[in-house]
């Protein structure tokens, strides 16, 4: 099998791992499993994964704490899955920088269906992030640098991104003074509709904006347009690589 097609699943529940692991190496990816951090982080020493499941409840440090650990090490996608209902774990998890998040009891194929999609975006990404027209974008003073995946402030002081940071940004840089609903953004960054009690987006957007030193009573780079979504409300230049 592939390298490019191998997936690392991190849960303490030999059952579920095994399942997991059985029906993606079905449907034509490579796993490996771990029941807890170390050896999550044996795992990622031993091999190159295009994308990490990750358990929230662990023993030890629990996936939250392997999630922002692994940020500050990696850019690989995780999928976070949670036997917690509240919302606010979900948030947390995303702002911890996983990429998507899969509440349990769930359908293997629907993480089939989330694995496939967040590849996909991550895919996208990546090749925008190759085109040498799409090096660097500026925006009201602003520099989102696409190889380092980080921003650079007016006053030239690198700010760092989450991954789900990044792709927010991205997506209102690619549709510049176009109102995007929460819908269109939630399709857009993670593959799905929204849920009516999903407050992720305006979460995002609510650091996104803190990132951006924003005032949040009147923010003028990503604007809310009342009973619409919102606006990236300035203008994008692309800088091309020399």
């Amino acid at each position: 099998m592939d390298t490019s097609n191998k997936i690392l699943i991190v849960d303490d529940d030999r059952e579920i791992r095994t399942l997991l692991a059985e029906y993606l190496d079905h449907n034509g990816y490579s796993t490996v499993m771990a029941a807890d951090g170390p050896g999550m982080w044996a795992a990622l020493l031993e091999h190159q994964f295009e994308l990490v499941v990750l358990d929230l409840n662990l023993p030890g440090d629990d996936g939250l704490t392997l999630c922002r650990n692994l940020r500050g090490k990696s850019n690989v996608p995780v999928i976070m899955l949670t036997a917690r209902g509240e919302p606010l774990d979900r948030i947390i998890g995303l702002e911890m920088g996983a990429d998507d998040y899969l509440p349990k009891p769930f359908e293997p194929r629907e993480l089939l269906a989330r694995i496939r999609s967040v590849l996909r975006r991550t895919q996208h990404t990546h090749s925008n992030s190759g085109n040498e027209s799409l090096q660097k974008i500026k925006f009201a003073g602003w520099t989102l640098d696409m190889t380092a995946r980080h921003l650079i402030s007016p006053d030239d002081m690198v700010v760092s991104l989450s991954g789900a940071e990044f792709r927010m940004l991205n997506i209102f840089l690619e549709h510049p003074n176009r109102i995007l609903n929460r819908d269109q953004l939630l399709n857009m960054t993670h593959g799905r509709d929204a849920d009516p009690f999903d407050r992720s987006i305006d979460i995002q957007i609510s650091r996104l904006r803190q990132k951006l030193r924003e005032d949040a009573r009147t923010p003028q780079i990503i604007k809310t347009v009342r009973n619409g979504g919102y606006v990236l409300a300035v203008s994008v230049v692309t800088e091309k690589n020399t």
